[in-house]
């Protein structure tokens, strides 16, 4: 089982990710925002998908073509650190 720490440390890595896409301070990224709020586009998600990937050494199950349909769920950044941090868990 993760650790708090393991999971801040998750939450954080994935929210500078997604702050380095969005060209924005991580601070500036709230875990209730949608990638659409953060004006992150589809090419902008694939490419925040990689990073997390290389990032996390893990793979995301994700099909870009059809997000809603994806097992990864990108409905917010909070959605998608729960997201990272149940893949990094299966890895222990």
């Amino acid at each position: 089982m993760a650790t708090a720490s393991t999971d801040t440390a998750v939450r954080d890595k994935v929210i500078r990710i997604i702050a380095d896409q969005a060209v924005l301070e991580p601070s500036d990224v709230s875990m209730e925002q949608t990638l659409d709020d953060l004006g992150i586009d589809s090419l902008g998600l694939v490419e925040s998908i990689f990073a997390i990937e290389e990032a996390f050494d893990i793979q995301v199950p994700f099909n870009a073509n059809e997000p809603e349909n994806s097992e990864f769920d990108i409905s917010s950044v909070a959605a998608i650190v729960r997201a990272v941090e149940d893949l990094v868990a299966q890895q222990s």
